[in-house]
């Protein structure tokens, strides 16, 4: 039997706020969901559909970065932050090639040992599960479907799902799917499984990233008044959903993107060899077919 234990970590408003809109530097049109962070903090935000932006900061001597799939990473000191203009990313594209994937075998990869799952407010972070290449795989080269497992209060919750090649350094690298992969999430605990035969995804030999980001934005809100009986005050608590949740297994690195950075988490033995640590991987899994 499944069980989840679901932490809330209540944020408590700061002194002030950021406000501002980004926009395509040749376009001018809004940009939805650019991930926004206060440098070298875990302090970040999502923009809104129209572009719009609010962060909570108590420095204005800080710099923000601003970084959305298709256009140029941005750093700017947050006077600076009421208009920002993303200059759009130049591609060079590679020649498209649509695979007819026959789907006589499937198969689903990632499933863990661990029946416990959790649930943690991740913030703005991206968090990512690595899957390596396995020879099996060879049959089943072709990405069918990703699934994830939610726990929401929200109809309707997005998220936004990463798929990352494996770079010279054996960080995430290259975005495989050059365009915003943005899924909506049902309300409970659920497990949903999204559709990839489009993108022509084959399993990397090298491996691959699977990262989820939570979208800090108004339709993903869930507002909540505490009472302290004692202190007779009363407070608005805000949680942003879905929460994706999470298997507690143990493995050799974990990657997080916060602060505008990878952020890799390892521990070396004396002899210099990488050990197993126990992390808290999401509850990704790939469907694989011929």
């Amino acid at each position: 039997m499944k069980k989840t234990i679901l932490f809330l970590l209540i944020t408590c408003s700061l002194t002030a706020q950021v406000k501002g809109i980004i926009k395509d530097s040749i376009s001018g049109k809004p940009i939805p969901f650019v991930n926004i962070w206060v440098e070298n903090e875990n302090i970040g935000a999502s923009s809104e559909e129209n572009g719009e932006f609010v962060i909570n900061t108590t420095e204005k001597s800080k710099k923000l970065i601003f970084s959305a799939l298709g256009f140029e990473k941005k750093v700017l000191k947050i006077s600076e932050a009421s208009v920002v203009k993303l200059k759009p990313t130049a591609y060079q594209l590679d020649e498209v090639v649509v695979f007819k994937t026959l789907g006589t075998k499937v198969i689903e990869i990632g499933k863990t040992q661990s029946t416990i799952y959790q649930a943690f407010d991740n913030g703005p972070k991206i968090d990512t599960k690595y899957f390596p290449y396995l020879p099996k795989y060879k049959k089943t080269k072709y990405i069918k479907q990703v699934n994830i497992e939610t726990d929401s209060k929200i109809e309707e919750a997005t998220i936004r799902l990463h798929f990352y090649s494996v770079d010279a350094n054996g960080f995430p690298g290259e975005e495989l799917i050059k365009k915003d992969f943005i899924v909506t999430v049902k309300s409970g605990l659920k497990k949903t499984f999204f559709d990839l035969k489009d993108y022509s995804l084959k399993m990397p030999k090298t491996g691959i990233f699977i990262g989820f980001e939570k979208l800090i934005i108004e339709k993903n809100k869930f507002e909540k008044t505490i009472t302290d009986s004692n202190a007779n005050t009363t407070k608005i608590q805000k949680t942003y959903y879905p929460y994706v949740l999470y298997n507690s297994v143990e493995r050799e690195f974990q990657f997080t993107f916060s602060g505008g950075k990878w952020n890799k988490e390892t521990k070396y033995k004396i002899d210099g060899s990488l050990t197993k640590i126990r992390i808290n991987e999401p509850a990704i899994n790939l469907i694989l077919t011929n």
